[in-house]
């Protein structure tokens, strides 16, 4: 994947005509003369990131991740051959549903090189881990994944925005369905039920982006998807009953699903939205004000993968994980110094804040359809 933190792109701005955000201060504005102006400040935060080595590849950091994925998914395999025939293997689903979503953050992290500096190297690790272990097509994440960094919340140009059930702005509402418009409607709630459907949803989009031809490796990637689909149904089918293997089927999905969504509900939901053709702010300002961090801990940092650091990783998408906490100290710091908003929250409080979000951008449409 592309790194847009380049030293390049830190020198760049633009002028732009878009929706004005009332939380953007004029200093972080991207003058309309296209004068470097915040842009700079970016390249002054990069270059005391750089300073501390913040940016080198992790190859010891992440051998021990990938070898701590590869023991729990190990545990889960153990546990269920050991138990067999038993209404007990929905908990074996559980962990591997859990399981599933640890080993996406290697993907994520292999699709932004921060894991290996080859290419190949990093390839590999997508493939294996997207495709391979959770049914996911690795070379559509990368361009789906780019354009969202790229310009995040971004209501025409953020891919995100565009898959969503949800709406982020009630222009969007006029082209939902029947059913996606009463989606809408109750979408503070729904939303959430609704991540149940998360994983198979993006293995449908596999197999559908893999139809129309989308990727580069279109049979690499179609095969290791179809051997995962063969192994997976096999064992969960020999090993137990009918009725059983539907089960523990549908509850690894909805809880592999659940988790998916839970990592990415908090990062931009309810922070600022853009809209129009080009974009209004720079690249520090578009990173930081469309980017919520939840509050890290050790036990938030596991289970989120380093994306609770949501702000540093759009800042810099090539860092690897373990320098995010460092990163987020110098970022706090230099936000502070340039008055520029720096949104972090706790954990049950960035969801309240996605709720809450979204039942006031539906408002609108639980009005009109009580006066109907």
């Amino acid at each position: 994947m592309q790194s847009p933190h380049d030293d390049a792109l830190a020198k760049r701005s633009g002028a732009g005509a878009t929706k004005p955000l009332a939380a953007v201060p004029d200093a972080v504005r991207v003058s309309p003369a296209g004068a470097v102006g915040a842009s700079a400040s970016f390249a002054e935060l990069l270059q005391r990131v750089k300073a501390e080595g913040l940016l080198n590849p992790a190859r010891g950091y992440y051998v021990g991740k990938l070898a701590l994925n590869t023991a729990l998914l190990a545990v889960g395999f153990v546990a269920f051959f050991e138990l067999g025939d038993s209404w007990l293997q929905l908990l074996v689903a559980v962990w591997m549903g859990l399981c599933g979503a640890q080993s996406a953050f290697m993907w994520h992290d292999a699709g932004h090189k921060s894991m290996f500096g080859t290419h190949w190297t990093a390839s590999l690790m997508g493939y294996i881990h997207a495709n391979l272990v959770n049914g996911v097509s690795y070379g559509w994440w990368v361009n789906h994944h780019n354009r969202h960094h790229s310009h995040p919340n971004h209501l025409e140009k953020d891919p995100d925005i565009g898959r969503r059930t949800a709406i982020f702005d009630m222009k969007q509402y006029s082209s939902r369905s029947r059913r996606g418009r009463f989606i809408v409607r109750y979408q503070s709630v729904l939303f959430f039920v609704l991540l149940v459907l998360e994983s198979y949803k993006m293995q449908r989009t596999a197999v559908l982006t893999l139809a129309r031809n989308e990727v580069r490796r279109r049979w690499l990637e179609a095969a290791l998807i179809t051997v995962r689909a063969a192994v997976y149904l096999t064992l969960v089918f020999t090993v137990l009953p009918v009725a059983l293997g539907v089960a523990f089927i549908l509850v690894q999905q909805a809880v592999l699903g659940v988790y998916f969504g839970l990592i990415f509900a908090p990062n931009h939901k309810g922070m600022a939205v853009r809209d129009g053709e080009e974009e209004e702010l720079d690249w520090l300002a578009r990173q930081v004000l469309t980017s919520r961090n939840i509050r890290p801990s050790l036990l938030m940092d596991f289970l989120y993968g380093g994306l609770n650091y949501q702000v540093e990783h759009h800042l810099f998408p090539a860092m690897p994980q373990r320098s995010l906490r460092r990163a987020r100290e110098l970022t706090r710091e230099y936000c502070a110094e340039r008055g520029m908003p720096y949104h972090e929250v706790g954990f049950w409080a960035s969801y309240r804040e996605v709720a809450t979000f979204l039942h006031e951008v539906s408002a609108p449409a639980r009005q009109e359809r009580a006066a109907a």
